[in-house]
């Protein structure tokens, strides 16, 4: 699968996560009467649309190939660039009429973008560890 990931990146991933940023990133800029009503509660909205970017944010810089850096350490730059946004972006809701700048979503964020991040690393992991055969069924 990851072989398959590499592969495809633009596909799979790149061009997702560029989406997938603009919703986010739509969604929040929108003023709360403009949005529709979902039934589930805002931290796990919070916690899941961060965990989503986190994920494709790691894969994107696990499977680029112009910073070794980047490459490397993609599970903990991924958590530190998708927690800054999330911060950003609160700061960004106090600009949105109805909507309002929440340290308790933010904490959602982060644990999402914290969660995201470890299943993209145990994701890679076992992906390459099955790769060299060493995995036992």
């Amino acid at each position: 699968m990851l072989k398959f990931i590499e592969k495809y990146k633009i596909y799979v991933v790149y061009f997702p996560l560029s989406l997938y940023w603009l919703l986010i990133f739509t969604l929040t800029t929108l003023p709360s009467s403009k949005l529709p009503e979902v039934k589930i509660n805002d931290k796990i909205e919070h916690f899941l649309a961060y965990f989503g970017l986190s994920v494709l944010l790691g894969l994107t810089l696990f499977t680029q190939n112009k910073s070794k850096l980047l490459k490397k350490g993609y599970y903990i730059i991924s958590v530190f660039i998708v927690a800054f946004y999330g911060a950003v972006d609160e700061i960004h809701q106090l600009y949105v009429p109805g909507r309002f700048c929440d340290i308790n979503d933010w904490l959602a964020d982060f644990v999402g973008a914290i969660i995201g991040s470890i299943v993209v690393y145990l994701f890679i992991y076992v992906s390459k560890v099955k790769g060299n055969k060493e995995y036992i069924s």
